[in-house]
């Protein structure tokens, strides 16, 4: 028992797999940072998730200078008005993206619009994520009741329609970004729980982690050193394929008036502001509604091209 034991230590150090590509044996964990140079490669092979990314990289900088673009380009704060000046077109009167129907800086309340927006989308991913790959990684490990309480839970969840449930919610607390994002997350964690489960259902009969646990690692070990690392894998993947429907779940409720609130500048409540204008004034539904629409499309494209690039065969490269 002592030497299988001893055999078992030693796989679960050197655990090698086959990689899809190349067919050359690679260690899982000690040669992760080969395996994410091997990823990166297989990315930039493809033209559209590389000029997908690049847009998306412009856009962050685009919100993140939000604060420069107010003071260094337009020059005023995206709640300062111009009665006198409202519903500029584009380039008119000084406004380079055109004015609202308050007299507003379109551009500079884009880019503070899309901070709020990407913001929101981001924390409710984190808190997705920590919610899910918890609860699911307690369920695919120690099954039994912990596994059916939670499966259970998941179930009921998946069958509530989510965006009627974030409305009644909204509507009874009004949140604020950070506590829109918390919303966002409760409703939304079902389905990467149920993938992280089922990860870890097939990972704790593997071989490694019969040898940690005769080498007499703790079950906390176990989940955090060695299951885990993989299921980042997923969890990468996962995440950058949500992003998009984060965006567009908060846009629709902004759109809808239970979400960000004015003058708190969002995409969605510039695209509920202007509605009233689209037929005299329709570049001021049009920016917002693109900006939704590029964003979403382009960082979609970055996770299609991630999830092919982390497994050839779905790419078929």
């Amino acid at each position: 028992m002592t030497e299988q034991a001893q055999t078992l230590a030693e796989n679960a150090r050197s655990i090698e797999a086959v990689d899809p590509l190349t067919g050359q044996r690679a260690r899982t964990r000690r040669g992760s940072q080969g395996f994410w140079a091997l990823v990166w490669r297989r990315f930039r092979q493809n033209r559209l998730s590389m000029a997908a990314l690049f847009i998306v990289i412009l856009i962050i900088a685009f919100v993140l200078g939000a604060g420069l673009i107010s003071e260094h380009v337009t020059g005023v704060t995206p709640t300062k008005n111009n009665l006198a000046m409202k519903l500029s077109a584009p380039g008119e009167n000084g406004y380079i993206l055109g004015s609202d129907g308050n007299g507003r800086d379109v551009l500079t309340r884009l880019a503070y619009g899309g901070r709020a927006s990407l913001m929101i989308a981001t924390l409710s991913m984190l808190t997705i994520l920590a919610i899910g790959v918890i609860l699911g990684s307690l369920s695919g490990f120690f099954g039994g009741k912990i596994d059916t309480v939670i499966m259970r839970a998941v179930d009921m969840l998946l069958s509530i329609p989510t965006l009627p449930l974030l409305i009644l919610l909204a509507s009874f607390y009004r949140p604020g970004p950070a506590l829109l994002a918390v919303f966002v997350a409760s409703v939304s964690w079902a389905g990467i729980s149920r993938l992280i489960r089922g990860e870890v259902l097939r990972l704790r009969h593997q071989e490694f982690i019969q040898a940690a646990r005769l080498l007499g690692s703790s079950n906390s070990r176990i989940i955090f050193r060695h299951i885990m690392p993989n299921v980042v894998q997923i969890i990468v993947v996962w995440a950058s394929l949500a992003i998009p429907g984060l965006i567009l779940t908060e846009a629709a409720l902004s759109y809808l008036g239970v979400g960000v609130l004015p003058p708190t500048p969002s995409w969605g409540n510039m695209l509920q502001d202007s509605k009233q204008y689209i037929r005299t004034n329709w570049t001021l539904v049009f920016i917002p509604g693109f900006m939704i629409y590029i964003t979403a499309l382009c960082t979609y494209l970055v996770g299609m091209g991630l999830r092919d690039a982390t497994d050839p065969r779905l790419g078929g490269r």
